[in-house]
């Protein structure tokens, strides 16, 4: 049984540099607008980061090609998925994510077919994901989220500005 029944909606990179690679993507990938949101806190009350609570804070930045949302992590303070990667692997492609139908069946599928939640959260009662291991598979990590009505408008305001 498929983990992530619903559309690929993101591509991430996890980056040291979020203003050079917002020029690079923008010119490789035609995002002409990039929205920037500096300093985002991720706190312990609603992140978990390898089973613990986590207290991260990273710039994000979106843009969209076509249909497709871009967003640069470069992280700030604290540890989470976002530094081990750049401590590990440097910068580059961190995940795809997807919007399952049903978020909670899908975490449901991936703890039944051991396939382990490395990180997760929610962004003020808006957003919830949850970050999927597939290194193995050559895949850093397959993001699952569940995006409420505000945020969707939000997204759909940066898709129009970036095209």
């Amino acid at each position: 049984m498929s983990v992530a029944k619903g559309p690929v909606t993101q591509i991430a990179w996890v980056v040291a540099d979020v203003g050079q690679t917002e020029k690079f993507l923008g010119a490789a990938l035609g995002a002409q607008r990039w929205t920037r949101m500096p300093d985002i806190h991720f706190g312990p009350e609603t992140w978990t980061y390898r089973g613990e609570p986590a207290d991260f804070t990273a710039h994000i930045s979106l843009s969209y090609s076509g249909d497709t949302q871009l967003e640069l992590i470069q992280p700030v303070r604290g540890a989470s998925i976002y530094t081990e990667f750049l401590e590990q692997s440097g910068p580059g492609l961190h995940h795809i994510c997807t919007e399952p139908n049903d978020f909670d069946a899908a975490l449901r599928e991936a703890a039944a077919q051991g396939i382990p939640v490395v990180q997760q959260g929610t962004m003020g009662g808006q957003m919830r994901f949850a970050y999927l291991d597939g290194g193995d598979a050559g895949v850093p990590f397959l993001e699952l989220a569940e995006v409420g009505i505000n945020m969707r408008t939000f997204f759909e305001q940066i898709k129009r500005e970036a095209q």
